[in-house]
């Protein structure tokens, strides 16, 4: 069983049909192209402007010894990220924005696929995220501070503290591949 805190726990009234997006996960790969990178990353949203997305967005992290905090890329504003992806409008992950912007204000939604055996920088961002995992391993982890949890792909969306230095790890042998939504609003 996992084990959670107030910095990830599952949202009980955001439960969704994980068999419908495994399934439609293939529908999606067939219409969009992953960015690559040490995640690769598919923007189910994009600026209703149609001015141009940036696929990373501002973070801080810590790469040294010192300890010192650097900015990294640049601010993102998340409340552009309005429309949907017109060729991913017949899927259930369609279905899935609509329900998290009924419960939230939410700015970018991407599917991030981390390959196996790789992970992120340690790092914080500047609001809190969202995670529907889609498929995943055991050996997924997320840490956040020093609390790690594996987050099953059984349908729920969890609530993770990403403005608190965090990390997510795939230690497992397959991809690990979740829909991420930043919340705006969240108290």
């Amino acid at each position: 069983m996992e084990k959670y805190n107030n910095d990830i726990y599952p949202i009980d009234e955001l439960y969704f049909d994980i068999a419908r997006l495994q399934e439609d996960l293939g529908r999606i790969y067939a219409t969009a192209q992953y960015k690559e990178g040490a995640v690769y990353g598919i923007s189910l949203t994009t600026p209703a402007d149609g001015s141009e997305e940036d696929g990373r967005g501002i973070f801080w992290t810590k790469p040294s010894a010192s300890g010192a905090e650097e900015q990294r890329e640049e601010h993102v504003d998340e409340s552009i990220y309005t429309k949907f992806l017109e060729e991913a409008k017949d899927t259930y992950y369609y279905e899935v924005y609509k329900t998290l912007c009924a419960h939230y204000k939410i700015g970018r939604v991407r599917i991030l696929k981390l390959k196996p055996r790789a992970s992120l920088s340690w790092h914080r961002d500047p609001e809190p995220r969202i995670h529907i995992p889609i498929i995943t391993t055991p050996g997924s982890l997320v840490v956040v501070e020093n609390f790690a949890t594996s987050i099953p792909a059984n349908g729920y969306a969890y609530f993770v503290n990403t403005e608190k230095y965090h990390i997510a790890m795939n230690g497992g042998e397959e991809e690990r591949i979740h829909l991420v939504a930043t919340i705006l609003d969240a108290e």
